[in-house]
């Protein structure tokens, strides 16, 4: 179950960077507001949104299983980046992305609703990036 879980986990993450790059991307365009707010937009910031959450979900799950979670050994390097600086990282960028979905909900302007979604998921795109254990950051680590 566990390699199960982090092969999906570690597969799925090419999926929501895809997506969130795509919803960086076209909100950094339209928040000029010529542009309008159509219905893709909408399902790509949603789509977007759910992905993220769909990592949150098995993270947990994982942080819950994994060998490389340990309270005890937060002097090693390899343990306090999972234990506290990937787990950590990831939900702030999480929260900072549900923000942006939930500001940009409330907009009633265009540009003020891609503005919302750029900026906090523009954030928590850093973040993320901040956090992923990179194969030339974590050793062991691999690309999927």
């Amino acid at each position: 179950m566990y390699s199960g879980l982090l092969h999906a986990h570690s597969g799925l993450r090419w999926l929501a960077l895809i997506l969130l790059l795509a919803a960086v991307f076209v909100s950094m365009q339209k928040r000029s507001g010529q542009a309008g707010y159509t219905d893709g937009d909408r399902k790509l910031y949603l789509f977007t949104l759910i992905s993220v959450h769909t990592q949150l979900l098995i993270g947990l799950v994982l942080f819950f299983i994994s060998p490389k979670v340990d309270f005890g050994m937060m002097s090693d390097k390899l343990y306090r980046f999972y234990t506290a600086e990937h787990s950590l990282g990831m939900l702030i960028a999480i929260a900072l992305i549900t923000v942006g979905y939930s500001k940009h909900k409330r907009q009633t302007n265009s540009a003020a609703k891609h503005k919302a979604v750029f900026t906090f998921y523009a954030i928590g795109l850093l973040v993320i990036l901040a956090s992923i254990p990179w194969p030339f950051r974590i050793p062991g680590a691999g690309w999927f």
